[in-house]
């Protein structure tokens, strides 16, 4: 939250002083020691909810001021901080402990050895009408987890106990059912790469891209997981035991380099095809030039046949006629002379075939 102002932090502090003085009193009346408050005087630390503003911190009146109230030992995700998105369980858990502190409710104040904080809350261990310390009530719920500032401890131990049972019956923050919360992300986040890794290479370039896009984004989330589990910083990771946390962080680091792994591959696939397009588009190329080189050569052969001399007409030989057939006239043989030496005219028989001389 954001630090309040100077008057308001000094009024807070005059505040818890009046609940230290008042805790001092009690005790010194009740047992004659310094060992803490006594319940025989109820009045003493006494505080009225006025409202609950997220999983850790309430406002209460406390001496008719309204004083705001930060449970000692443990931490609740995040809803009202600036700077950071509401967390995961943070409304959850703002609901758990208006449930826990309903407006109007006393509750009574227990201090530690620091009474306030840096930005004036008081620091306090809070106890219900009937003597339960909420701050582990928080935990039990599995709301918030135990954190130990130093040098107030007192609370840490009940807190703790309170969240182990938490881990046992897996509720809240140790819930494996919720989706935001880190176990489920870290799962998330690996099973999207390992499902990455596992499809074959497309041979389209725009589907490497797309995959590639899809790890560079699943890395990211995975590199921001791994922040957050190495740094701690936020209640969801410190409800993780060591070895828990181990086993998260090294499947966060498994699937990393996976991830890696496949990106190398897909540049490659990316090589091999613009390789073989590159080769493709030589091969295109010079059958292009080939083809342009023949039309060429073609086109220069047509002028060189259309520059031509004329082509004289072909030599076509008369037809030939062969002779009509002219039969020779028919002469009869002379028939034989059987005057002999007779040249005298001749008296010739009917036929023609003999004669006498007239």
């Amino acid at each position: 939250m954001l630090s309040p102002a100077p008057a308001r932090i000094a009024r807070a502090r005059a505040i818890s002083l009046v609940i230290v003085a008042a805790f001092a009193l009690t005790a010194c009346t009740a047992n004659g020691t310094g060992g803490g408050p006594s319940a025989t005087n109820k009045d003493a630390g006494l505080a009225t909810v006025l409202r609950v503003i997220d999983g850790d911190t309430f406002e209460a009146a406390v001496d008719g001021e309204p004083t705001t109230i930060r449970l000692l030992n443990v931490d609740s995700p995040e809803t009202k901080d600036p700077q950071v998105p509401v967390e995961c369980l943070g409304p959850e858990a703002t609901k758990g402990l208006e449930g826990l502190l309903p407006v109007g409710s006393k509750v009574r104040l227990e201090l530690d050895v620091e009474p306030l904080d840096k930005y004036g809350r008081t620091l306090a261990g809070v106890f219900s009408p009937d003597g339960t310390l909420v701050n582990a009530e928080v935990a039990r719920l599995g709301l918030g987890v135990p954190v130990l500032i130093e040098p107030n401890k007192k609370f840490y131990p009940p807190v703790e106990e309170a969240f182990a049972e938490s881990r046992t019956a897996g509720t809240g923050l140790n819930s494996a059912d919720i989706p935001c919360l880190p176990a489920q992300q870290v799962g998330s986040a690996a099973d999207a790469i390992e499902a990455i890794v596992a499809a074959p290479l497309s041979d389209a370039a725009a589907d490497l891209d797309q995959r590639h896009a899809g790890l560079v984004a699943a890395l990211a989330t995975i590199s921001a997981l791994k922040s957050a589990a190495t740094t701690k910083d936020r209640a969801h990771w410190a409800a993780y035991k060591p070895a828990q946390l181990a086993v998260l962080v090294d499947r966060l680091d498994a699937a990393a380099s996976s991830g890696v792994g496949h990106q190398d591959a897909i540049a490659a696939k990316k090589q091999e095809l613009a390789d073989a397009a590159a080769a493709e588009a030589s091969r295109q190329a010079e059958e292009a030039a080939r083809q342009a080189t023949a039309a060429a050569a073609a086109a220069a052969e047509a002028e060189r046949i259309r520059n031509l001399p004329p082509v004289p007409a072909p030599y076509v030989p008369p037809a030939y006629v062969p002779p009509a057939y002219v039969p020779p006239a028919y002469v009869p043989p002379a028939a034989p002379n059987p005057y002999p030496g007779y040249t005298g005219p001749r008296c010739y028989a009917p036929g023609g075939k003999s004669w006498k001389p007239c």
